[in-house]
């Protein structure tokens, strides 16, 4: 059996100023660690063998980790669309909304609809791609929004809705 997996449908675009600054300081901060990554991976080598020595085998692949991330991040951020505006309807849940949530067992919830590469599942921030988001995207306040879940469906109810 091989190891072909279908290519993944390309995320979003859109980011919010803070996530795309955070984006960049982040793609600054492995160009310099790799810089240091190679003086030590050379290091290693000079050394000799490098079938068995550590430190080589460690860096090679470290270096092989960072340099894959540097390339995602600078393709991300060429093509990514900061959204650094409220929309003029804020009484509908766009991109950057807090929306408080209530399930059909009557506890309530809040989140926040950010970019693909912004997500904090501690601060209760999801994707834009997600389907609890896709499901709330331009709906207003008092609806009702039946989300497809991998437990079942689901039936939420927003009950606030505002921007940062």
């Amino acid at each position: 059996m091989g190891r072909y997996r279908p290519p993944q449908k390309p995320s979003s675009p859109y980011i919010t100023p803070a996530g795309a600054q955070k984006l960049r300081e982040e793609l600054t901060a492995l160009w310099k660690k790799r810089r240091e990554v190679v003086k030590i991976l050379s290091a290693a080598a000079a050394e000799g063998d490098r079938s068995e020595n550590a430190e080589y085998i460690y860096r090679k692949k470290q270096l092989r980790e960072m340099d894959r991330r540097i390339r995602y991040l600078s393709k991300r951020v060429e093509i990514i669309k900061v959204v650094d505006s409220i929309p003029s309807d804020t009484s509908r849940v766009y991109f950057g909304a807090f929306v408080a949530l209530e399930n059909e067992k009557g506890e309530e919830f809040e989140i926040r609809i950010v970019g693909a590469d912004e997500l904090d599942p501690p601060r209760k921030w999801i994707s834009i791609d997600s389907p609890v988001a896709r499901a709330l995207l331009k709906r207003t306040l008092e609806d009702e929004v039946v989300v497809e879940l991998p437990e079942g469906q689901t039936r939420l109810y927003i009950t606030n809705i505002w921007y940062d």
